[in-house]
């Protein structure tokens, strides 16, 4: 058995579930409840072994490994009385290896860093999948295409296809200006940081930065706007907020990286979110082959609000 009670050290069996996980993934998601910084804490201090080994944060653990964890001294969260809402979303795909739904914007994907649950821990509250883990990450205020995967193989192979950019991912997105290019392709790095709020935030950062690819294409003129969209040939952090901005050109209603009294005003006049919907995906199922490709059209709070400025 796999239980793990915290007061005291626990030997834990890597099962077919958890294989080729990173060491501190795995473990956030053993030690519910358990902060992040603690975590990383217990594994850099040599407490944390893999087979009797010390380990690192990023060794990948390998089926039937034991890891050794050490008793957590912290005030964990009874995840017993934290209420996770079952939930149903708007299902745009569905196989034996990968669901695609259509998610709503104010759901985070996961829980963590002040939000008690996001997508995937209503999903598994429904115990319809024995396996499901997210395969990539949409931004909170962000809706639209969100690929989840229901068997760790399938979740590796598309992943994989992700870090090869194999799969086309796009997104619209209206933003502050009028575009002078009908097509843009911005290559500027980006630095990921935390402010000091504790908040994640990103820069563009010649030095610093990780490559990060996006092509603009301009699909219509507004009044004082431009919807956008943006194509991701790599899948940094708030990629697509920040290269707008880099532009000259953020997000409309984006609270991190646009413009804040603007954002204000447009809330009064019906935009009360961040215009970015992932509205477009395609790839070649890595299991079957077949060609998956899917479009999301814009949701009524978005398109509504287009037809107010045409």
């Amino acid at each position: 058995m796999n239980e793990i009670n915290q007061n005291q050290v626990n030997f834990y069996t890597v099962s077919e579930a958890d294989e080729n996980q990173r060491l501190d993934n795995l473990l956030i998601k053993v030690l519910k409840g358990v902060p992040k910084s603690h975590i990383y804490r217990i594994i850099r201090s040599g407490e944390v072994r893999i087979n009797k080994l010390r380990s690192d944060v990023s060794d990948k653990v390998k089926l039937k490994d034991i890891i050794r964890i050490p008793p957590i001294r912290v005030a964990a969260k009874d995840e017993n009385h934290k209420h996770i809402p079952q939930a149903t979303f708007p299902i745009l795909f569905e196989d034996e290896h990968y669901l695609i739904i259509n998610k709503p914007n104010g759901i985070a994907c996961h829980g963590g860093s002040g939000v008690s649950f996001g997508v995937i821990e209503q999903l598994r509250k429904t115990q319809i999948y024995k396996f499901l883990e997210l395969a990539h990450r949409l931004d909170k205020e962000t809706s639209g295409i969100l690929i989840l995967a229901k068997k760790r193989l399938a979740l590796v192979e598309l992943q994989e296809l992700m870090k090869t950019n194999q799969m086309t991912k796009e997104y619209y997105a209206l933003t502050i200006g009028a575009w002078k290019d009908e097509k843009r392709n911005l290559k500027a790095p980006i630095y990921k940081y935390t402010n000091k709020e504790g908040e994640r935030r990103v820069k563009i950062d010649a030095e610093l930065g990780q490559f990060a690819h996006t092509i603009f294409t301009l699909k219509q003129k507004y009044n004082q706007f431009s919807l956008v969209n943006a194509d991701l040939q790599t899948g940094r952090t708030h990629q697509i907020r920040i290269h707008c901005q880099y532009l000259g050109h953020p997000i409309a209603g984006d609270d991190k990286y646009g413009i804040f009294e603007l954002n204000k005003s447009l809330a009064k006049i019906g935009l009360k979110r961040m215009f970015l919907h992932a509205h477009h995906i395609q790839f070649k199922h890595p299991i079957n082959n077949q060609v998956i490709d899917i479009e999301c059209p814009l949701p009524d709070e978005l398109s509504n609000f287009l037809a107010t400025i045409n």
